[in-house]
């Protein structure tokens, strides 16, 4: 086996692990009491009241639940290393990205525009009325 083809079988491994896992720990939550499930609860019972509830500190579907949700927890860690592992050596995107020489272009003195009022052009000077009321 190559390195490549190991790297896509550890993958595919993590991959159902992580599924089966939460899988599991979908039914293992939906199989779980809440801690208001007791009917002594809605009458006051004193056991209700304690730290961990009625049950004690927990049973093997809590304690599962916790080993299930470390699992789970590790496998999305590994799948997040593996996808950052795999894009990571792709320098190349499948496309060329055209590159552009810069123009040079003269560059005025002054910000200010250079106006020739010598030549009227197509500017005309004699349109404004006169000014002392003629």
């Amino acid at each position: 086996m190559t390195g490549a083809e190991l790297e896509r079988v550890m993958e595919q491994i993590t991959l159902m692990v992580h599924l089966l896992v939460a899988l599991a720990l979908i039914a293992l939550i939906l199989l779980q009491r809440g801690k208001g499930a007791d009917i002594g609860a809605s009458f006051g019972a004193g056991a209700s009241q304690t730290l961990f509830g009625s049950g004690g500190s927990g049973n093997a579907l809590t304690r599962m639940t916790a080993w299930l949700s470390a699992i789970f927890f590790v496998s999305s860690f590994g799948l997040a290393v593996i996808a950052d592992n795999r894009t990571a050596s792709e320098d190349d995107l499948g496309f060329e990205v055209p590159v552009y020489e810069p123009v040079e272009t003269e560059v005025p003195d002054s910000d200010v525009p250079d106006i020739d009022f010598g030549s009227e052009g197509d500017i005309p000077f004699d349109d404004a009325p006169p000014s002392n009321g003629e």
